[in-house]
């Protein structure tokens, strides 16, 4: 399994959710690769956000060697599946699909067109996003695994 997570800038939520990703799927020992991508550019080549980090590494997973990319059409290719953090970042992705298979590959981390609201801005909605983000991660590993 392929799995890209994107949100804005890319270090925040996304290098939240591929740390978490990664942690949960190396737990279970499947073989998957996990990125991140922002639909914007300004932190390309940045590493997360210190305030992701700490969350980050209060659980026990170091997300601090990443590095903020602008996702790009070709991710279509090179991914299963394409989480977003919010609407905006869906609409966003979307007007990059050239097709109806990269569509498919598009969905909102969590349920119900919930968004992951963006904690740039509000240093005490780390921690909750850090648990949002792992409650959608559960269940897409759940949702996978199980599925098989």
């Amino acid at each position: 399994m392929r799995i890209l997570m994107v949100c804005l800038g890319n270090i925040c939520r996304s290098p939240l959710a591929e740390g978490i990703m990664r942690h949960l799927s190396t737990e279970q020992q499947l073989d998957w690769t996990i990125d991140s991508a922002g639909t914007g550019n300004w932190h390309v080549g940045d590493p997360p956000d210190a305030r992701s980090v700490r969350v980050a590494k209060k659980y026990g997973i170091d997300i601090s060697g990443l590095r903020g990319r602008q996702f790009r059409v070709t991710d279509f290719d090179a991914f299963d599946r394409i989480y977003v953090m919010d609407l905006d970042n869906y609409r966003d992705v979307l007007r990059k699909a050239r097709h109806e298979d990269d569509r498919n590959k598009v969905q909102l981390l969590l349920d119900h067109q919930q968004p992951v609201p963006d904690p740039w801005y509000d240093d005490a909605l780390f921690e909750p996003v850090y648990q949002l983000i792992l409650g959608g991660c559960k269940r897409i590993l759940d949702t996978v695994t199980t599925s098989k």
